[in-house]
Formats: C-alpha cells, sequence, structure tokens
C-alpha cells in the first residue's frame, strides 16, 4: 500500500476518536470545529517570557533586521512562484510535500523520520518566535496549541488578538515577521552544520560508485529496480563517479531502451518522457554518491556522519521552503499582514485591504494551478 494512503487512514482515525471522545477531550483543551481539531494549552507561556527576558533588546534589534529581511524575502518568493507560471506544466513551482509518502507528480520525497524531525523544528521553532516577540513587545499570549486542518498539522501560539490590534506597527510587524525569520536562522544554521558533517566524510570514506536512493512512483523504472542498488554501467557506459553519471543519463530519449548494469544484476528499462524536460529521457530514479568505510576498525560511528547530514539537509529545507512560503503577501499568511500594515502607512484601510485581499486570491490561485499541474 502506498505511504499516502497510511497517512490518510491515521488522520481518519484520529478524526474518529476525536469525535467520539470530544465531551472528554474537550475538558483538557480539545477542540472541534470541522474542519479544524484544536488542542490549546496555557502551560510554556512561563518558558517563553523567560526566553525573552534572556535579552530583550537583541530579540527586538533582532527582529528589526528581521522586518527587512522578510520584505525582501517576500518580493523573492513571490517573483519567484510568478515567473514560473509559463513553464509550470514543466517545472512547478509549488510541491506538496508529507514525510515518508510519494505524492505522485512531486518530484520531492521526503524520508519518514527527517522529514518528521524537520516539522517539527518549523512548527516549535516558528511558533516560539512569534510567541517570544509577542511577548517582548508587550502583547499577552492567551494560549499555545497544535492544530489539524483536515490532515495538515500545526502548531500556534495565540496572542491576545485586541492587543495585537492596538500595538504599534513596528510591533506588530516585529511579531507577524519572527516565525519565518526564526526558520531561516535555523536554516542557516542547519547548513552550516550539514557543511561541518560532511567536511569529514572523506577522512573516513571513499567514494565507490552511485547507489539509487529512491524510486520515482509510476516511473519507468518502478518494479524493475531498486533502492539500494549500485549502478555500475548503463548501455555499457561504466559509472565512475557522479559526474559520469550525470552525463550518461542526460543523453537519452524518451522511448528508448536502455540496459541497466548494477551490483544486483542486469535490467531493461524503456524511459519516459522527463517532467522537467520532456525531450529527455526519464529513468524515475534518483542516485546519489555511494560510499565505503576505509577502515573497518572504526565501527558504526563515522556512519553517524552521514545520518547527520541527511537530517540537517532536511531541516534546513524545510524550515527554508516553508518560512518563505509563510511570507508569500497571501491572508492569512503572515506575509499577507505584513503587507498590509506596511501598506497602511500611505493608503487608508479602504484601499489597501481590498488590495492585498485580491493580491490573495491572484497568488492562491497560482498556487494552486501549479500544485495540480504537478500531478497532470
Amino acid at each position: 500500500m502506498n505511504g499516502i494512503y497510511y497517512y490518510l487512514i491515521a488522520f481518519v482515525v484520529i478524526w474518529v476518536l476525536v469525535a467520539i471522545f470530544h465531551e472528554k477531550l474537550s475538558k483538557h483543551g480539545v477542540e472541534l470545529n470541522f474542519p479544524v481539531i484544536m488542542w490549546k494549552t496555557q502551560r510554556l507561556r512561563g518558558f517563553i517570557s523567560r526566553i525573552n527576558n534572556i535579552s530583550p533588546k537583541f530579540w527586538r534589534w533582532y527582529m528589526n533586521v528581521g522586518v527587512i529581511v522578510a520584505f525582501g524575502a517576500m518580493v523573492f518568493i513571490t517573483w519567484s512562484i510568478v515567473s514560473t507560471l509559463p513553464s509550470v506544466f514543466e517545472t512547478p513551482s509549488v510541491s506538496i510535500v508529507i514525510p515518508g509518502v510519494d505524492i505522485p507528480g512531486s518530484q520531492i520525497y521526503v524520508p519518514f523520520v527527517y522529514g518528521l524531525i524537520g516539522l517539527a523544528t518549523v512548527l516549535v521553532v516558528h511558533e516560539f518566535s512569534h510567541g517570544v516577540q509577542a511577548v517582548g513587545e508587550k502583547i499577552p499570549i492567551k494560549s499555545i496549541g497544535l492544530l489539524l486542518f483536515a490532515i495538515i498539522p500545526g502548531a500556534f501560539v495565540e496572542p491576545d488578538e485586541d492587543k495585537l490590534k492596538q500595538a504599534k506597527r513596528t510591533s506588530r510587524l516585529r511579531v507577524y515577521a519572527a516565525g519565518s525569520i526564526a526558520n531561516v536562522t535555523l536554516a542557516l544554521i542547519a547548513l552550516v552544520l550539514l557543511s561541518l558533517a560532511s567536511s569529514g566524510i572523506p577522512h573516513y570514506f571513499e567514494e565507490d560508485g552511485i547507489e539509487i536512493d529512491r524510486i520515482v512512483s509510476d516511473s519507468p523504472s518502478e518494479g524493475i529496480l531498486k533502492e539500494g542498488m549500485i549502478l555500475e554501467a548503463i548501455d555499457n557506459q561504466k559509472i565512475n563517479n557522479a559526474s559520469s553519471y550525470g552525463e550518461i543519463v542526460t543523453s537519452y530519449s524518451p522511448g528508448d531502451n536502455v540496459t541497466v548494469k548494477t551490483d544486483q544484476g542486469t535490467y531493461h528499462v524503456t524511459l519516459g518522457k522527463n517532467p522537467n524536460n520532456e525531450s529527455r529521457g526519464f529513468f524515475g530514479i534518483q542516485a546519489n554518491k555511494h560510499f565505503e568505510l576505509t577502515d573497518n576498525s572504526l565501527g558504526p560511528l563515522p556512519w553517524i556522519l552521514f545520518e547527520l547530514v541527511e537530517l540537517f539537509q532536511w531541516v534546513a529545507m524545510l524550515n527554508l521552503g516553508i518560512g518563505l512560503f509563510n511570507l508569500l503577501p497571501i491572508k492569512p499568511l503572515d506575509g499577507g499582514y505584513m503587507l498590509e500594515i506596511l501598506l497602511s502607512y500611505r493608503l487608508s484601510e479602504e484601499y489597501y485591504k481590498p488590495f492585498v485581499n485580491a493580491l490573495s486570491v491572484v497568488l492562491a490561485m497560482i498556487i494552486v494551478f501549479s500544485i495540480v499541474a504537478g500531478f497532470l
């Protein structure tokens, strides 16, 4: 059974259990308002306050810079999505990713464990940063919790909305920017750690061919090749390293019948059309360098480097991707509210609200169109 079915079944079970035991669960802060399940608690508010109290000036100036970075990122991510619209059927600009689920049409597969850890860092860092900044701006926090929007999990820090609306515009900008800027900051830290972990690999390992990491669902290689196979040659063209592998696989056209030699045998694959370039052949595999341990006396410890590299990679990618996406000028994303506040310096509410609402609809339609295009 495809992983997506397990994912859907798990959330159906959650919805059924909450519906059945809602009366009892409501005494513990669980709210059921279809299509949203929320769990609210007033715990951890003191913890958030203590974080802010470590250095209130640092958080304020950090987010002063963060607001500027956020608006720059808003322009960048908006242009990135809009500019790819003409080629959206060849290269969709937005993809849905679910840890451990191979989604048809998506070129991104997020490993289950690393994906869950990465998403956890996204949610915790994002929401806690909103809370830390709100406390610094003297805006009370009403509750903290988890939510489930249909089958999409999330987390939240709920500030006092009345106090937030009454706060100065600069204060509100800092609060709205805090979550995404914290995600981008964590992504940068993860990239540094990724670089450090990667630099240690050559000391313990040597490159030895190319290994299949993933077989794309419904691709020409599905049911023929398998994850973990070491690619040795394609049509008698020897694969020595990542460079030779890249040159070989990009030289084929759709419909070509190729012979793939691996460490587990020889197989025949008829290539399809590459989703990113229909003139090129598509194997439907994702491969990476294969390494061999140079000193077996070291035991399993050096292999931890590979686990850290993959973990830091997904923490960086998910925090950067989701953090930037949240800065799109779309309500109810943080970017939408930030744009409203910025426009309010020059325009009255009767002008800036309809503009942001219209922009939100247009961008949302582009995103939905891009997601749908990925399945076609």
